[in-house]
């Protein structure tokens, strides 16, 4: 165990958390596992860890209600969610609970390390095998008087791209713009949402739909 920022793992599979410690604790102090629900929650107002690693399905409390009631406990608690669902939906629901990130289980370990980082860094981590499953559900689930009827269509197509980790020089060339032209819609629907990063910008896009 390392001097790091502390993680506790909640995952059902003794063998995965174990595996996750393995990787983990180079950097990071993994200060425990839970195999269900319930026993995170203990586990977090025990230990008061900074990171919580959640499979989505846990026994007895399924990790994204687990994952709402720990932060509860802990407003400053950060929730990685690591599961083998591939569903957009669930992504975007995970999102709108309780989880500054979202990996699935075929993601790469490195890129598990990167989402801890960045969540530690209050900004949000989603994999980019998921991105763009998330932002058409997003786009799908438009209606009424949600964030995406604010937006125009071209700043909806630069949302997206920029959901799928591309950069403004890019996007510009999958949509037959100037880079500048994406910076301005970028800027644009980051001065109507009132923030300051991309990664913000897309939390707060689903955020606002899905509320």
């Amino acid at each position: 165990m390392t001097g790091g920022p502390r993680i506790v793992i909640a995952d059902a599979q003794q063998l995965m958390a174990e595996a996750l410690e393995k990787l983990l604790d180079v950097e990071f102090a993994v200060v425990g596992h839970a195999s269900d629900g319930h026993a995170l929650l203990e586990m977090v107002q025990e230990r008061r860890p900074d990171v919580a690693v959640i499979d989505v399905a846990l026994p007895l409390l399924n990790g994204l209600d687990a994952g709402s009631q720990a932060k509860r406990i802990d407003r400053s608690l950060k929730v990685v969610i690591v599961t083998g669902n591939e569903d957009p939906d669930l992504a975007a629901q995970a999102i709108r609970a309780c989880a500054s990130g979202f990996l699935l289980k075929r993601c790469a370990g490195s890129e598990l390390i990167r989402a801890i980082r960045e969540v530690l860094q209050h900004r949000t981590y989603v994999t980019p095998l998921i991105t763009e499953g998330m932002v058409n559900s997003l786009i799908r689930s438009s209606g009424g008087d949600g964030l995406m009827n604010e937006l125009t269509s071209r700043q909806r197509q630069v949302l997206q791209l920029l959901a799928e980790g591309k950069s403004m020089k890019q996007a510009g060339s999958v949509l037959g713009i100037t880079a500048r032209t994406v910076a301005f819609h970028k800027y644009r629907m980051m001065q109507q949402l009132h923030v300051t990063t991309s990664a913000e910008l897309i939390r707060v896009a689903f955020k606002r739909q899905l509320a």
